[in-house]
């Protein structure tokens, strides 16, 4: 059994009140509740700290929590869910960001049964391969660095590993991404590990990168790995990321409705 917690908010540095703007004639938040509940989830929350957001997720039968609005990230918000709702310290949440309206519930639940199928590890979360050295490049394409057994070693936004012998002065070969990994952000926590990652201070390496999950790696904690049955679409950062999804959602509305 696992739960999904949509952690949300309404203020968002280059696309504000993102999670309600309209996409196929829902808001945003909506078609990601709708993917979470078709993951298998036992339990699924939105938790917030914003009326206009509680209101959306009533709309669409989700249980919300409201929470504090002082949370500087998703995983405050969620452990504070936790603790309103009484999880135990073994239940397994999965974080699913509020704006992945194209996540697949498969990798909902996969997440979630590596982190089962894992008693020794704290988080788990997913992985896909790198497909081009322009991906490669880029540092909003977070990668990450893999032991043999599937613990993560590293998260970065640097071109990691870096293979030294086949880069041409400061620039990587051609085939140097092959191999390379990129980070789904999709997390799946046991309520103890969760606590005790949102109690600790940001790590050196955290606030150099602004990735939170290498907190976690700093404090000793483990994060095991998968690499994901299926690729996700694109999140919604960016105008731009907002007006491919809609036309994808909106054209396979329209198609489903000819049916």
């Amino acid at each position: 059994m696992f739960r999904v917690v949509i952690p949300a908010r309404f203020d968002s540095s280059r696309l504000p009140g993102k999670v309600l703007l309209p996409i196929a004639g829902r808001p945003m938040l909506q078609w990601v509740c709708e993917r979470a509940r078709a993951s298998g989830a036992a339990q699924v929350v939105v938790a917030t700290d914003d009326e206009r957001i509680r209101s959306c997720a009533a709309e669409a039968g989700v249980e919300c929590v409201m929470t504090a609005s002082s949370h500087v990230s998703g995983t405050d918000r969620i452990a504070e869910a936790s603790r309103t709702l009484g999880w135990g310290p073994t239940d397994v949440i999965v974080n699913l960001q509020s704006d992945e309206p194209l996540m697949p519930p498969a990798l909902i639940g996969q997440v979630a049964r590596l982190l089962q199928d894992h008693a020794d590890a704290d988080v788990a979360t997913l992985a896909a391969p790198i497909t081009s050295a322009a991906e490669f490049l880029d540092p909003n394409a977070v990668k990450v660095v893999l032991a043999a057994d599937g613990r993560a070693l590293l998260f970065s936004r640097a071109p990691i590993p870096w293979d030294r012998d086949g880069a041409v002065g400061d620039a990587p070969g051609p085939h140097a991404h092959v191999g390379a990994l990129r980070h789904i952000g999709l997390y799946a926590y046991r309520v103890a590990s969760l606590l005790r990652i949102s109690q600790l201070p940001p790590a050196e390496l955290e606030t150099r990168e602004k990735l939170e999950q290498l907190r976690a790696l700093a404090n000793g904690l483990q994060i095991r790995v998968a690499i994901a049955s299926s690729r996700p679409g694109v999140d919604v950062n960016t105008p731009g990321d907002l007006a491919r999804i809609r036309a994808l959602l909106e054209s396979s509305a329209a198609a489903a409705n000819q049916i």
